[in-house]
């Protein structure tokens, strides 16, 4: 089963799967922000080092399973598997979206 995710937001998950940093980075607004592990990262030097660094320890893949929006809220739970104790997990991935661009992002 397939689902129809918001441009910028498929965009992101298939840059994930490719781990191409600098395609999820773009992705991003300038001045998004991202909440992870109970870290926030700030701007676009953060985001950066903060999806390089979790390729690098995660070596992550994304199955989108479900999504609900609240426009500019999208919720999509996603099926994460790597190289992590647990794997796979689905956690949520809150996407608030401006200027088609993702301008922040929380996962939990």
């Amino acid at each position: 089963m397939s689902i129809e995710l918001p441009e910028i937001i498929q965009e992101y998950v298939d840059a994930s799967n490719r781990h191409d940093a600098k395609a999820i980075l773009a992705c991003f607004l300038n001045d998004a922000v991202v909440h992870d592990e109970g870290k926030e990262f700030r701007g676009v030097e953060m985001i950066e080092d903060w999806i390089l660094k979790t390729i690098e320890k995660y070596k992550f893949h994304f199955k989108p399973l479900s999504i609900r929006t609240d426009e500019p809220e999208a919720v999509v739970t996603v099926e994460v598997s790597g190289s992590f104790p647990g794997s796979p997990v689905t956690p949520d991935y809150h996407f608030t979206i401006a200027s088609d661009k993702i301008s922040s992002l929380t996962i939990n």
